[in-house]
């Protein structure tokens, strides 16, 4: 639990959010919510909110923090699953260098990048 919250207590119930004893709040109000406390304390967005972290190394190198998966992975193509829904990247020659539960190394000659979101 978030120190910040000073004793509120977060329960998470399927498509419901509920904040201390108040009423349960529709899911988009739990990001908002979120990013509304990330904010008022500079709190990176990224760790709040679950997102996904890219940093890319010119076209050679790519890592990738708080993934969920691969979903595909060939020399031309892999496919990984993030909280936000899935990204594709392609090129030629791609190797997971590295892989663990939450981060991962990809090199080769990275063409593309693309983000699909999931529907909903």
């Amino acid at each position: 639990m978030c120190p910040y919250l000073m004793g509120s207590v977060v329960h998470k119930h399927e498509e419901m959010l509920q904040v201390g004893g108040g009423n349960a709040m529709p899911k988009t109000t739990k990001a908002r919510l979120l990013q509304n406390l990330a904010s008022a304390f500079e709190l990176p967005e990224d760790v709040v909110l679950d997102l996904t972290r890219i940093t890319v190394t010119g076209n050679a190198q790519l890592l990738m923090e708080n993934h969920k998966g691969i979903l595909t992975y060939e020399p031309e193509r892999i496919r990984i699953r993030t909280q936000q829904g899935e990204t594709l990247i392609t090129g030629r020659n791609l190797k997971i260098d590295s892989l663990f539960s939450s981060e991962m190394r990809i090199t080769g000659s990275i063409a593309s990048i693309e983000f699909v979101r999931f529907r909903g």
